[in-house]
């Protein structure tokens, strides 16, 4: 009887076996689909990703302004990235060197040069917003000398935090180290002594 028990199991636990390993090969050819990366406005955004997600990876486009471009332009912002043709692209690329939105959605409205309302991307948001902080400092404006000095520009309190800034100082109390450590065993055991 219990030899049969035996045999009976031993036959059922390959088949378990077998279930097992033919899961693990499906879930394996699962992983193995890949994605492919798009370029737009020089950014490299992973085809995985939704269309509204995917556009935040460019700088200087926000959900805001991703979300405004699928309302206005009548994108699904729940397609993938990768799912885009070249021509929808070509389409999201020129709407944002040139978008039509409500100013209260632009990142520089009255350009200080030229007084003009518009939208920056990619690194020429970074160029103009260097040019801004040497034009602050050149004119000595006190907003100018906290970017000088490395302070909060916009009111923060400076009595917690800002004191590293970008340095990544651990704050704490060194202890001195010893020059002869045995001769100091001795020195703290003779204190315990007494």
């Amino acid at each position: 009887m219990k030899e049969e028990k035996q045999k009976t199991q031993d036959k059922e636990k390959p088949s378990a076996d077998k279930s097992a390993s033919e899961g693990k090969e499906i879930f394996k050819e699962k992983k193995k689909e890949y994605y492919s990366i798009v370029r737009i406005l020089q950014t490299d955004i992973p085809g995985d990703k939704k269309l509204l997600v995917g556009l935040t990876y460019i700088k200087g486009v926000g959900w805001a302004i991703s979300n405004a471009l699928c309302i206005i332009m009548k994108l699904n912002p729940d397609k993938k990235i990768a799912d885009l043709d070249k021509k929808e692209i070509a389409l999201i690329e020129e709407f944002l060197k040139n978008p039509k939105l409500p100013l209260f959605l632009l990142n520089r409205r009255k350009d200080f040069d030229t007084g003009e309302d518009k939208h920056i991307l990619t690194t020429k948001l970074d160029i103009t917003k260097e040019f801004d902080i040497r034009r602050l400092k050149k004119i000595r404006s006190y907003r100018g000398w906290r970017h000088a000095t490395g302070q909060p520009v916009r009111g923060q309190k400076t009595r917690s935090h800002f004191r590293a800034k970008g340095k990544k100082k651990a704050v704490g109390v060194k202890r001195k180290k010893w020059k002869n450590n045995q001769k100091n065993i001795q020195d703290q055991e003779d204190l315990l002594i007494r």
